[in-house]
């Protein structure tokens, strides 16, 4: 029982890793002026955006036209990664 837990948890620890470089992808190529058609550019949009949302509508991330909703899901993200790695840990 416990590998299969270990499994999933490593599973799930993979996962965030994955959208983590999403998350950064994303920050970056708003840096330039990105062509909203592009389909890359629409997943990138439609994976991180609502969780954007999210942290805005409850912590103000607007900073002299600095936006640093990307930087908080990746704080949030490594607290997680730490958390699954500590219980796998203790497994």
């Amino acid at each position: 029982m416990n590998a299969i837990l270990i499994s999933v948890l490593q599973f799930i620890n993979l996962i965030i890793s994955i959208y983590v470089w999403v998350v950064i992808i994303a920050a970056l190529i708003t840096w330039v002026q990105p062509n909203p058609y592009n389909p890359i550019v629409q997943f990138l949009w439609n994976v991180t955006e609502p969780v954007y949302r999210w942290i805005r509508r409850y912590i103000p991330t607007r900073f002299g036209g600095f936006d640093i909703a990307p930087i908080i899901l990746i704080l949030a993200l490594e607290f997680l990664q730490i958390l699954i790695n500590n219980i796998i840990m203790s497994l």
